[in-house]
């Protein structure tokens, strides 16, 4: 990583410095910022299920999934059609960001995995076996 005392260093180079971010040709957040990584403290029970049936020791692909909001609604996004998908209103959310990113992830996970997800129909509709 860069000299810390460089504080033009992003602005006088590419700043990408590990290997990895050399590779994909981004920056990996939670190098820098470490309230970007999950605290695994907060885990709902699903996630803590879902890992241990995964056979998975952390959420890394899921670290950069937080709350949003999406015309004043509690949201997260989707990147997988591209959209947000709102939390339900009567769902009560914590005030702790950490925790509302772990209700994030796992509501994210479970509408993925259940039949309305659009990716469903595009899967009957396209799969080749």
């Amino acid at each position: 990583m860069a000299d810390n005392n460089d504080i033009d260093h992003f602005i006088n180079t590419d700043g990408l410095d590990s290997e990895r971010e050399k590779t994909i040709g981004q920056h990996i957040g939670y190098r820098y910022d470490v309230n970007l990584v999950p605290d695994y403290d907060r885990i709902t029970p699903f996630l803590s299920k879902y890992m241990e049936t995964m056979g998975w020791k952390d959420l890394n692909w899921l670290e950069d999934v937080h709350m949003g909001y999406e015309e004043s609604r509690a949201a997260v996004f989707d990147r997988n059609i591209n959209g947000w998908v709102t939390v339900p209103e009567e769902m009560d959310l914590p005030d702790n960001q950490q925790d509302r990113d772990m209700i994030a992830r796992e509501l994210l996970i479970k509408f993925q995995m259940s039949p309305s997800h659009p990716m469903v129909e595009l899967n009957k509709a396209y799969r080749k076996f």
